[in-house]
């Protein structure tokens, strides 16, 4: 079983180093789709023996369908730049290379875990984070709006259970401004869609959002920080669908 490892990139020395070394062993050739890094995202890659290819930005759904038709092999792990396979995932994609795929299999899941401020979340909405990231080729594909793509898979897919580390923020003030971020991409893709939103639209769905963080989901576990992660969760949704109310 060869494996293409396909990244998207933009700007992240930072964090490229950890993932790329996390796939030693693991990764039969790796693909870098970058859209325009200004920093040493290019020489990092060059340093891994990565193949590094620029690409205008088309959306996250694109580029990642762009990266995965440049893959050699028929299997393909689609990671991100923040993320590292931790010691137990890498060992049980290695003997699954061995063993090879089990008759069937479209694809692999994956849990993921958010490393912030220190410690690894297992509480809230942030965890349990099943997601698809080992699949053939031939039978998946990205899809989705400006932000927030999915992966469709056509055909079985089994769980795998070592953990993919997700090291996503830096503070506080890097997860308010990806919320900036993101919540404007969410507003324009859902005014293009046609979607609208009343004036208590937000509040609401803010309300349910913490509720389910902090109490259906044990939020309330992580005491302080889980009540703060809740609360900043809430905040986004709130401000997604004011920014769509201002849009529209």
């Amino acid at each position: 079983m060869e494996i293409s490892a396909c990244i998207i990139t933009r700007n992240e020395e930072a964090n490229l180093p950890r993932c790329l070394e996390s796939l030693a062993g693991v990764a039969d050739e790796i693909i870098i789709v970058d859209s325009g890094s200004t920093d040493r995202t290019p020489f990092i890659a060059t340093d891994h023996s990565a193949r590094f290819i620029r690409h205008d930005w088309e959306g996250y759904a694109a580029q990642k369908n762009f990266a995965l038709s440049k893959a050699r092999h028929d299997w393909v792990l689609s990671i991100d730049a923040d993320e590292a396979l931790s010691s137990e995932l890498k060992a049980e994609l290695l003997a699954l290379k061995g063993a090879g795929p089990s008759s069937g299999a479209s694809g692999y899941s994956v849990p993921r875990v958010v490393f912030y401020q220190g410690t690894w979340i297992r509480f809230g909405d942030w965890h349990p984070d099943v997601l698809v990231r080992l699949f053939r080729k031939d039978r998946a594909r990205f899809a989705g709006a400006r932000v927030h793509e999915r992966l469709e898979v056509d055909g079985p897919v089994l769980p795998l259970q070592g953990e993919l580390h997700h090291h996503s923020f830096k503070d506080e003030a890097d997860y308010r401004a990806r919320m900036e971020h993101y919540s404007a991409l969410w507003a324009e893709g859902a005014r293009e869609a046609g979607k609208t939103a009343a004036p208590w639209t937000g509040p609401c769905r803010a309300v349910a959002r913490f509720l389910r963080s902090y109490l259906l989901k044990g939020g309330c576990k992580g005491g302080a920080l889980g009540l703060r992660l809740a609360w900043l969760q809430a905040t986004e949704v709130a401000m997604k669908y004011r920014k769509l109310r201002v849009l529209r």
